[in-house]
């Protein structure tokens, strides 16, 4: 069964295009986080970020930047979140790769929130965390 972005760029469900070339599409998020909210999606699925292509992720995401400079420029917007989820775990509600382009505005208008809490690390062996990562990275 395709999911609802394979079904958006096959026509079959309406969407606000911001955005398309051959191999990715821009549309207006329809719950509007913030408004200009926009999604960029290639239109080859893959599952994730993980799972896409170096080429089409670059692709979508030189898309994404200029969509968020546009904002900034036309919408007013003081700055933008580029943002993909990879997994449940993570946010990711639909099973196919996109980035969000998240305008955000003095004020903070819309229900877009981000926070990072740093945690105790005294029991963290960071150096050996960062060589498994290194080490894996090697590897592949």
């Amino acid at each position: 069964m395709k999911d609802v972005f394979c079904r958006i760029i096959d026509g079959e469900i309406p969407s606000t295009k911001v955005y398309e070339d051959d191999d990715v599409l821009a549309i207006l998020d329809i719950s509007q986080t913030t408004k200009g909210h926009t999604l960029v999606i290639p239109k080859k699925h893959y599952d994730n970020f993980l799972a896409c292509p170096l080429e089409t992720m670059e692709k979508v995401m030189a898309v994404a930047q200029r969509i968020g400079q546009a904002e900034m420029g036309v919408l007013g917007a003081k700055g933008v979140n580029i943002l993909t989820n990879v997994g449940e775990v993570a946010g990711q509600s639909v099973n196919h790769f996109h980035v969000h382009v998240i305008p955000r505005y003095i004020g903070g208008e819309g229900g877009f929130q981000i926070t990072m809490k740093g945690q105790d690390t005294s029991g963290m062996d960071l150096p050996r965390l960062a060589m498994q990562i290194s080490d894996k990275l090697k590897n592949e």
